[in-house]
């Protein structure tokens, strides 16, 4: 029996503007003939961009990074490369003729795909010491904490200037008191 570490991340290249529908279409398909697994999980890589109107005002609008591709977590046996491949919408996978290439590591990484959690022990107002990034050895000021984009804004004193740095949360340490 596979289980979910045996999986890796494939794209998919859907005919532009149907990522939705072959997301939600194969959601029900691997619901509906036990595929679950097989096939773990189903995204479309998206980002949250503020649009500024001629008017001067403002609004959020969810952007696909990749038009035309949703990203599949599967094990690709026979059954699960033909159910996905004959999804409606769907053209192929990427990758060689019609053999799909999984995605690296680095790469899953990069597309933000899956979120590692990453435990923190400092809050807003706590003083951490910076243990990786060229600002290493450096303490500074918890100012806010983005747990969904895995960053933290602290400040440091610079050359006697207070200097506000963004670095993601496993890049700092709270200092014992």
């Amino acid at each position: 029996m596979a289980d979910m570490n045996d999986a890796k991340w494939y794209v998919v290249h859907t005919y532009s503007g149907y990522e939705n529908k072959v997301a939600t279409d194969l959601e029900t398909i691997v619901e509906n003939r036990g595929f679950k697994d097989r096939i773990f999980d189903i995204k479309i890589p998206t980002e949250t961009v503020t649009e500024i109107k001629e008017d001067g005002s403002t609004r959020e609008v969810e952007r696909k990074v990749f038009p035309g591709y949703v990203l599949v977590k599967m094990i690709v046996t026979d059954e699960s490369w033909y159910i996905v491949r004959n999804v409606r919408g769907v053209t192929g996978f990427v990758g060689p003729g019609s053999k799909p290439v999984a995605l690296t590591e680095a790469e899953v990484e990069a597309l933000g795909v899956e979120k590692h959690s990453v435990e923190i022990n400092y809050k807003v107002g706590d003083t951490v010491k910076v243990i990786d990034s060229p600002l290493e050895g450096y303490t500074g000021i918890v100012d806010e904490i983005d747990i969904e984009k895995n960053s933290v804004k602290i400040t440091i004193s610079l050359f006697g200037r207070e200097t506000p740095a963004e670095l993601s949360l496993d890049q700092v340490t709270l200092v014992q008191p």
